[in-house]
């Protein structure tokens, strides 16, 4: 059997499992840790989001990102990386009721790569490329088994205990023993500056709320301010404060959209002091006040 007849076959599976469980459009976080299923019925309007650590597969369909300051387009049966957290923005093409997007995603995990770099430093493969932190490339026929045998674990919720952790190490290993080995060796490899950054952000990503000492977070991972700051603007596309800001900001849009919270109360839970600053930046960040953009967003 061809790679190409191969792939098909198990594409196959992978879409009627997932129709199973997304028999409408949603986004669902399954009873797996880090994974989630996705599907759209319509063309997309431009979403954003912040992506963390991930490897998300197209099933069917087609979507464009733009992650940091890098273009990831990928359609069936590929792939995209993401070696750390960066904001984005994306939109799903050619989707319909009759042919629906289809997509998952797992999250990665830097203690499990940083544990096989170490382990099993052979499996990665010499790359000639640049290397980036966002990486789009075909899928394998492993990895495709991969996904296909822990999306198959939701029908038996009793083994994902046991088993959902022996297959995301798997996926980690034929990712890292793949072409996105080079990303994720990248920010997973103790000492680089790579390496230090991705500290940061996952600092950030959890103390996003409290004021941001940009010399002390810089001590933090080893590195001196001014090294600091052009390194992390080289790989998120943002400086330390302004990608604080965005995670303030779009967590409190997630509260307004989702909870139901009012803006005062969102600028307070993200860390914001000032409300009208909040509104200000809100504003020059969605184009909109709070309040506005909101009620257009829920329309």
């Amino acid at each position: 059997m061809s790679d190409v007849t191969s792939l098909s076959k198990q594409n196959t599976v992978l879409r009627k499992k997932l129709l199973k469980w997304l028999p409408e459009p949603s986004r669902l976080e399954t009873a797996i840790p880090g994974l989630a299923l996705a599907r759209y019925n319509e063309d997309t309007k431009a979403s954003r989001c912040f992506y963390t650590p991930m490897v998300a597969l197209v099933v069917q369909g087609y979507k464009h990102s733009i992650i940091g300051d890098h273009q990831a387009n990928y359609g069936k049966n590929q792939c995209v990386v993401v070696g750390v957290d960066m904001p984005g923005v994306f939109h799903v093409t050619g989707a319909s009721e009759e042919v629906p997007f289809l997509s998952l995603s797992v999250r990665l995990d830097r203690r499990i790569i940083s544990q096989q770099i170490a382990e099993l430093p052979t499996i990665l493969i010499e790359n000639t490329e640049p290397l980036n932190p966002v990486v789009v490339s075909d899928v394998s026929k492993d990895l495709l088994d991969a996904f296909i045998r822990l999306v198959e674990l939701l029908d038996t919720p009793s083994r994902i205990p046991i088993l959902s952790p022996l297959i995301l190490r798997e996926i980690h290993f034929y990712l890292l023993s793949g072409n996105q080995g080079g990303c994720l060796r990248l920010f997973n490899t103790s000492g680089t500056q790579a390496s230090q950054i991705a500290q940061a952000v996952a600092w950030l990503r959890e103390h996003y709320t409290t004021p941001l000492r940009m010399e002390e977070l810089a001590r933090q991972v080893n590195m001196a301010p001014s090294t600091f700051n052009r390194h992390f603007k080289e790989i998120t596309s943002l400086s330390p404060l302004q990608f604080q800001k965005r995670l303030r900001l779009y967590e409190a849009e997630r509260l307004m959209l989702i909870e139901g919270k009012d803006a005062g109360t969102a600028a307070l839970s993200v860390g914001y002091e000032s409300v009208s600053q909040f509104t200000r930046e809100y504003k020059r960040q969605f184009g909109e006040p709070p309040h506005r953009d909101v009620a257009r967003k829920k329309s």
